[in-house]
């Protein structure tokens, strides 16, 4: 029984840390949620946000691949490549829902160089 309660104990801590941690990246369709979420779009603008992320994972994925562990090479490949995915969301987007996409972008980049991080 105490073995099984300590086991229990030991689950429950590595949640927790792992939530804390923010559980990993998130994928194209649960950014794209987050997304609509936030900035109210129709599922018309959802459905492409989401190809639009799903293109950029790819892409990301590759550059990761190709950099070898190179983080300095890989963080200098993929500012091009998110900034170019920005773009292109943002011309599926209303100009009200733009200007609140880049706030939000603004926001994020405020936490990440306070190093709470951007996942949020």
């Amino acid at each position: 029984m105490k073995k099984f309660l300590l086991m229990c104990c030991f689950l429950i801590g590595i949640t927790a840390v792992s939530r804390a941690q923010g559980g990993g990246r998130r994928s194209p369709e649960q950014r794209a949620k987050q997304l609509q979420t936030q900035l109210s779009l129709n599922d018309d603008q959802t459905t492409k946000i989401t190809a639009i992320y799903k293109e950029q994972s790819v892409k990301m994925d590759s550059v990761r691949t190709a950099s070898n562990g190179d983080r300095e090479a890989m963080m200098k490949a993929m500012m091009p490549l998110t900034q170019s995915t920005g773009d292109k969301i943002k011309a599926v987007l209303t100009a009200d829902q733009a200007a609140a996409y880049d706030k939000l972008i603004k926001e994020r980049m405020d936490r990440m160089k306070q190093g709470g991080g951007g996942n949020n």
